[in-house]
């Protein structure tokens, strides 16, 4: 028979173990080894191989045991410097206090999931995983941040296979009071679901001296439905999506503001977050007087919007049924139409009033926007274009920050230690020269580490394989060939992330003969570890989980092909510190960023990958392996085909003879030496202090001093700037590039003047400015990297009201050159053309 309701009963330490709960209730112990080392002496097993929560450990551990440590001296002891040391952390200063200066007083990090700890699971996949390490690079410079996120009581699901190995599903029940996280007292919002108010509690997780607050609408004073609002992470269907976002955006400003939080800067991790610049938008309204547009330019200078999404289809869009359920109360504060309101969520190329796309909103409401690698950025610069569409792809208002992994979670014990006695404590954040103490490392010493975590991955991959033959039925002789899975001297592949399709798990399994003949070669044979999930709705991500599911229970490869079940963080650890290769095989350019690689570097790991994401960036010939892309036409199976023939090929012959390769002293010497190279070049890159470095100096502080200057002497630099913007909407249709000319100036050869006549109407000249762009040109007279300069005005054109603009322009060598002219609009207090739109472009000769 099944409980109608499930809670925990909480042991009571003793006064003696008190310090123990402090460092338990502070995530910041997933990467400091001693505390680690302290939870070890509670349940070895389950801190290491299942990622369990100290502070659930210590909840539910029985008083005879908790009062035989309390008698422990030594226990005790370590427990009272392990806090010791976590209090001074807290205090010192960072990287952040020692600038000095700074114009930012607070950053508030919005996100839908934070993966931060196995022990906190409130994430799916890559997109919390980020905004952990986001959190715990903060912690690490001492940037004054602050997170915000929802609790899931039901989290997002437990995995498990099936005799079959199709995905079974299930979603434990959590307790917040069982967990690492405290109650806030005293502090319930609440937020407007279709007329009917739904109220949360909040929940405050320590990152180190960062504060994450998670809204809990599981609470009395809502009715059973509304209770269930943040019942699963993405659970239920896009009415249960929509609620979530609401509660997320919405009600986590208005918990900031209950806390007393003043953040300059609202920072929406992806579309799901975005609704927070409505209720902002509310708030200066009802609160400061000002019209809807003054407050939407208000809200724009402190508004970053991060995208993830390289492909449309993974953009929340809601449907106007949707949005009217639930916003219609908004509008009518606000006093806007439904129209209005949809209207800032319009997707380009749709019919408007039809669709609400979070994406399109979240660009329009925010000042500065990103993607997460390189060719993200050109993916989604070209993906957005339409929100901008007299602006050339490449200055769509969208730049890039690529993704960084954070170090200390991420690297095992043994190669963190080789750090420090190289690079020092605080390894992760040591500047790119300083790695190149890591060639200095002899290759027997590296070799010896490398192997301690290969030997931890096998033994893992053990255990994980006799409990889930165990809990499918199996008996314990039955399933005593676990013991025999994998090899630490065998070359390990891994392959670990959501599965699909375009992720191409199966990629490798096109040739099935091939495969096999790589696994079980007598003198260099491979081993492969697969682990993933696949989203519940998706039904071909959970077919191709099974193919790799039923390949791997063949008894011919079953020691030699393993897939770990329930992936999470704690098996990610697991498989980057052990795995020798990371193989990523996606559909270029449909992967953001895939982080999963760089954790793998720092684990003297190399990586063998399509040229996607951040490898796309990093990739040198020295560092690792490229793979191929077969872009050209449009058979995906023909594309897949020819890709994974490129791998076979890669890991025949050049992979797997490379590890082989041994000197007299049984070291692969070569492979090492590409393993020194890979950290020294990609370490300092692919860290995480170095994205969030990134983050303040090029968008953080912008914003901070935008929206100040924005804000003063009670918002009148906005009130001018509508005022402005205004003048500017109703005079753009009479501004015209009327005429344009180039001239040779004499005596001086490859010296130009190119000349620009142009139309203004009722616009002054310093509304605008009139840019000449100019460089080399292609065989269809499309400017290359062009060069982009402001004209200057010389006076009055050829007729009445046409105005003479001209720059002189040196062309550095001998080729084919071209120019046009445009004008675009300029205000002291608009930072980027673009974000107003209007241009007005030169026509073309005939």
């Amino acid at each position: 028979m099944k409980a109608v309701q499930t809670f925990t009963v909480v042991s009571e330490l003793p006064p003696s173990l008190a310090p123990l709960r402090a460092v338990a209730m502070n995530l910041g112990w997933a990467d400091d080894p001693r505390a680690q080392d302290l939870f070890r002496r509670l349940d070895p097993e389950g801190i290491d191989f299942e990622g369990r929560d100290p502070a659930l450990i210590l909840a539910t551990e029985s008083r005879e045991r908790l009062e035989r440590l309390a008698e422990d001296s030594h226990f005790t002891g370590l427990a009272a410097a392990v806090l010791a040391e976590l209090q001074r952390s807290l205090e010192e200063p960072c990287w952040f206090q020692e600038r000095g200066g700074s114009p930012l007083r607070e950053v508030a990090y919005f996100s839908p999931e934070f993966g931060i700890s196995a022990a906190l699971p409130q994430y799916s996949g890559g997109l919390g995983v980020l905004a952990g390490d986001h959190l715990k690079a903060a912690d690490d410079l001492g940037l004054p941040l602050v997170g915000v996120g929802l609790f899931y009581r039901h989290g997002y699901f437990r995995q498990e296979l099936d005799h079959s190995g199709w995905q079974v599903e299930r979603f434990p029940r959590l307790d917040p009071r069982a967990m690492a996280l405290e109650p806030v007292e005293g502090v319930t919002v609440s937020v407007d679901l279709a007329g009917v108010p739904v109220f949360a509690r909040l929940w405050l997780a320590k990152v180190g001296r960062i504060e994450l607050y998670l809204l809990d609408t599981d609470i009395d004073e809502n009715d059973e439905v509304n209770r269930l609002t943040c019942d699963r992470l993405y659970g239920g269907g896009i009415e249960e999506r929509i609620r979530q976002e609401i509660v997320l955006g919405i009600g986590g400003v208005r918990a900031l503001t209950a806390l007393g939080h003043r953040p300059q800067v609202f920072h929406m991790n992806e579309g799901h977050a975005g609704f927070l610049a409505l209720e902002r938008i509310r708030v200066l309204m009802h609160d400061r007087g000002l019209s809807f547009a003054e407050a939407r330019a208000a809200v724009r200078p402190g508004s970053i919007f991060t995208t993830h999404t390289p492909v449309p289809a993974g953009i929340d869009r809601f449907p106007r049924e949707l949005v009217e359920k639930y916003f219609t109360g908004w509008c009518r504060e606000v006093g806007l139409t439904l129209d209005d309101l949809m209207a800032l969520g319009h997707e380009p190329g749709t019919p408007e009033g039809d669709v609400f796309n979070m994406a399109a909103m979240g660009l329009r409401l925010a000042g500065r926007a990103n993607g997460v690698a390189q060719l993200h950025g050109v993916v989604s610069r070209e993906m957005f274009n339409g929100l901008w569409p007299d602006v050339p792809p490449e200055e769509v208002p969208i730049t890039s920050v690529t993704n960084g992994v954070h170090a200390h979670t991420w690297t095992s014990r043994e190669m963190a230690g080789l750090y420090t006695k190289l690079l020092g404590h605080d390894w992760p954040e040591a500047p790119p020269e300083a790695w190149r103490e890591i060639e200095t490392v002899s290759d027997k010493e590296l070799a010896r580490v490398r192997r301690v975590g290969k030997e931890r991955l096998v033994a893992y991959a053990r255990h994980k394989v006799r409990q889930a033959q165990l809990a499918r039925g199996k008996t314990t002789s039955q399933v005593s060939w676990a013991d025999e899975v994998l090899d630490p001297d065998i070359l390990t592949i891994g392959f670990a992330r959501r599965f699909a399709t375009y992720k191409r798990a199966t990629l490798l399994f096109r040739d099935v003969p091939r495969l096999k003949r790589l696994l079980l070669d007598a003198d260099r044979p491979v081993q492969l570890i697969f682990a993933g999930k696949a989203h519940p709705a998706d039904e071909p991500g959970h077919h191709l989980l099974q193919q790799v599911a039923q390949l791997a229970s063949e008894l011919e490869i079953r020691h030699r092909l393993v897939l770990l079940e329930d992936y999470d963080i704690s098996v990610a650890r697991m498989l980057v510190q052990g795995c020798d290769v990371w193989l990523n095989t996606p559909l270029r350019p449909n992967e953001a960023c895939g982080t999963s690689g760089m954790k793998v570097v720092f684990n003297g790991g190399l990586n063998c990958s399509i040229l996607d994401g951040w490898w796309d960036e990093m990739y040198e010939p020295e560092l690792g392996w490229a793979i191929p892309s077969a872009e050209t036409g449009d058979d995906i199976e023909l594309r897949n085909d020819l890709e994974s023939q490129s791998v076979y090929s890669i890991l025949e012959r050049q992979v797997v003879p490379l590890y082989y390769r041994r000197d007299d002293d049984g070291l692969p010497v070569e492979w090492l030496r590409k393993v020194k190279r890979s950290i020294v070049k990609l370490a300092p890159q692919v860290e995480s202090t170095r994205m969030l470095r990134e983050y303040v100096e090029r968008l953080y502080e912008p914003a901070a001093v935008h929206a100040e200057r924005m804000g003063r002497d009670d918002f009148e630099p906005t009130r001018s700037l509508v005022r402005w913007h205004r003048h500017l909407d109703r005079s753009w249709p009479s501004v015209a590039v009327v005429s344009t000319s180039f001239e040779e100036r004499l005596g001086q050869a490859g010296s130009y003047t190119v000349c620009g006549q142009v139309l203004l109407g009722d616009l002054d000249p310093a509304d605008v400015a009139v840019q000449a762009i100019y460089g080399e040109v292609d065989l269809d007279n499309d400017l290359v990297e062009p060069t982009i300069e402001r004209m200057t005005l010389v006076g009055d054109g050829d007729h009445p009201g046409w105005r003479r603009y001209c720059l002189d322009v040196d062309v550095p060598r001998a080729g084919n050159f071209g120019f046009t002219v445009r004008v675009v609009p300029h205000h002291p207090d608009v930072e980027d053309y673009t974000s107003i739109g209007h241009v007005a472009w030169a026509p073309a000769h005939p």
